[in-house]
């Protein structure tokens, strides 16, 4: 944002330079990980910050939305912050089997519309101790009629209903000011039908932004060549 777009991309031009990227040396470092594998370099600062935020720690039970590259690099964090029982969700059964290879808890939202359900079925209770949304504003969800349609709003309310009271919910995935190509009148001026009550009554701590990257950085790089983010062992469908 801010002008400078791709940072994801296979090749940026990179503003300031000699302040913002962090230098990869295997010296000194396992068998780890090759750096230049690119969905956990890229990804894992976003997935982390959700982690950070949802307040994931030893023992805790996490709910991941969405198993895509963010997702992935959300739950691998989970994991390495302390999580118990890493949970992760998607409608996409490729992304779910590479999930399950990786060692989390695929969760398929297919199978019904009841999520508390859904968890219940792995954990033996129809809620988490915290959850993360690697969706954002464009969510999907299965119509009346079978067919998947735009729901912007149903990551999050599904979130508010299955973490426990007092839980905290990170939001790295994107939401907008305004968003001209969407169904719902008012998700076109990021207007969303969300249940509010519900989380205020339930005490949960939302933290929603753009992910502090340079705050991370070090860190997860250590933790990349050091072979504790091992969420690319096999091909994924992204």
């Amino acid at each position: 944002m801010g002008g400078w777009i791709g940072g994801q991309a296979d090749y940026v031009m990179v503003p300031y330079a000699d302040f913002k990227p962090v230098e990869i040396s295997r010296q000194g470092a396992g068998d780890g990980q090759d750096p230049g594998s690119d969905l956990p370099v890229r990804y894992s600062p976003t997935g982390f910050h959700g982690a950070v935020t949802a307040k994931v720690g030893v023992g805790s039970t996490v709910y991941v939305a969405g198993a895509g590259p963010v997702g992935l690099a959300a739950a691998a964090s989970a994991r390495i912050l302390g999580a118990a029982a890493v949970l992760i969700g998607d409608m996409n059964k490729e992304r779910l089997a590479h999930a399950k290879s990786v060692g989390f808890e695929p969760v398929d939202l297919t199978r019904h519309d009841r999520l508390g359900e859904l968890v219940a079925d792995v954990l033996g209770t129809p809620e988490v101790d915290c959850a993360i949304d690697c969706v954002g504003f464009e969510a999907k969800a299965p119509g009346t009629d079978g067919k998947v349609v735009d729901a912007p709003a149903v990551v999050l309310n599904s979130l508010m209903e299955i973490t426990r009271a007092a839980g905290a919910i990170g939001i790295p995935g994107l939401y907008v000011t305004d968003d001209p190509g969407a169904k719902e009148q008012a998700a076109k001026h990021g207007n969303l039908s969300l249940r509010l009550g519900l989380g205020w009554a339930k005490s949960h701590s939302l933290h929603t932004g753009q992910t502090p990257v340079l705050k991370y950085n070090r860190q997860l790089m250590q933790a990349i060549l050091w072979d504790r983010l091992p969420i690319a062992k096999s091909s994924m469908s992204r």
